[in-house]
């Protein structure tokens, strides 16, 4: 978990370091474009983390390595098509060039293949080499459009800098892949891959292996909407300098997101052990508690240093960010209980998340008329989303019978 906390880390705080800059050197009259851009792009993921959770549980089970792969490269001629079709539509919501909706749209192919990849390191345990994947793909997303902005170009040329560095750290994560071998536990248990038969389907082959990615999209697909579409509809009820100091204020709501992201990537193999599941499912709660409440406070204590990092256009939302990285940590527990429902192919949960997507789009376009009236009214449904969803994973991990051995 350490080595994955640290992967993760360095890929967080350049996504965070670029945002920050781009607040900064877009100003007050750009950046909510971008802002905007960069959620539509965190949208892109949803397919390439529904494949990640798949091959992973289907390699837990003693999926055929080859079988998954050539899952992967359905799904990501799929999702290219899906771009094709979406980038108009972006273009028109988001009221930005054609160019723009195809940056933030292009890498989605690209993450797709990378997520394959990653699954098969997190479902075989190789725990250290997905680490130094994350720190890559963080690192080559991020760089390339840092130099972009800095010599003063716009959001569409940084995100078509983004995606290239994604690309090519979609070719360095399938090096690092190798032949997916699995790593046998410190206990010497042979649970997981080394447990069953090379060679098992699984759910993996033909259209059954789209149809459980599409399972677990929808899953994934619930979860970003509710973190991500306050971004994008937040230039509709607030007006350019207040969008975008909310913009910058959700740095603090994904900071907290994220910060746990290792807890459910490595805990998530052992979700998907039916001898092992309930356990993983409650510490994983119970540990995303644990660091919310840790993030919260710690976005409370450096608050002052946001006008000193971003500009002192943004001094208004000082005093909310504890809000906004209150938001980041519920979302992050209902991300650990949603993952939980993955593992073990019960993803109806995700109708209540959808659920609380459509009452929070209600609320805002009706009521939410100011940063702190936005930020309230999001993090208030969250709340109560996050709360009925881990009850009901928390009973069905505790109603969980797994059968005697023969």
């Amino acid at each position: 978990m350490t080595l994955v906390t640290a992967g993760a880390m360095i890929a967080n705080i350049a996504s965070y370091l670029l945002q920050l800059l781009a607040g900064r050197w877009l100003g007050v009259a750009g950046y909510s474009e971008f802002a905007s851009l960069l959620a539509v792009q965190l949208l892109c993921a949803v397919p390439a983390l529904a494949l990640q959770n798949v091959v992973a549980r289907e390699l837990v089970h003693g999926a055929d390595i080859a079988a998954l792969r050539a899952l992967r490269r359905r799904c990501a001629l799929l999702v290219a098509v899906a771009v094709v079709v979406l980038v108009p539509v972006v273009s028109a919501l988001l009221e930005v060039g054609i160019a723009a909706s195809a940056a933030a749209l292009g890498s989605a192919p690209a993450l797709v293949v990378l997520a394959g990849d990653q699954g098969v390191l997190q479902g075989s345990r190789r725990f250290r080499g997905l680490a130094v994947v994350l720190g890559v793909t963080g690192i080559a997303k991020v760089l390339p459009a840092l130099v972009v902005l800095a010599c003063g170009g716009g959001a569409t040329p940084a995100l078509w800098a983004a995606a290239g560095g994604i690309a090519a750290a979609a070719g360095y994560a399938r090096v690092v892949a190798g032949s997916g071998r699995p790593v046998v536990p410190a206990d010497g248990s042979v649970s997981g891959p080394a447990a069953v038969p090379v060679g098992t389907p699984g759910v993996a082959g033909g259209f059954a292996g789209v149809f459980a990615v599409l399972q677990a999209a929808q899953v994934q697909a619930a979860l970003m909407a509710l973190s991500s579409a306050d971004l994008i509809v937040v230039r509709i009820v607030l007006d350019e300098p207040d969008a975008s100091r909310y913009a910058l204020g959700t740095i603090a709501t994904k900071v907290a997101f994220w910060l746990p992201q290792a807890v459910g990537v490595v805990l998530y193999p052992r979700m998907a052990q039916p001898a092992s599941s309930g356990s993983a499912v409650r510490s994983a709660l119970a540990v995303l508690s644990g660091i919310g409440v840790v993030a919260v406070v710690g976005a409370a204590l450096a608050a002052p240093l946001a006008p000193v990092l971003a500009g002192q256009d943004y001094a208004p939302i000082e005093g909310l960010l504890w809000l906004f990285a209150l938001h980041g940590a519920i979302l992050a527990v209902l991300q650990g209980a949603l993952l939980s429902a993955i593992a073990v192919q019960r993803t109806a949960l995700a109708g209540i998340a959808w659920a609380g997507l459509v009452l929070e789009m209600m609320l805002v376009l009706t009521l939410a008329s100011s940063v702190t009236g936005l930020i309230a009214t999001v993090a208030s449904v969250a709340t109560v989303t996050t709360t009925v969803v881990a009850v009901l994973v928390i009973r069905m991990a505790a109603g969980r019978r797994v059968p005697a051995p023969a």
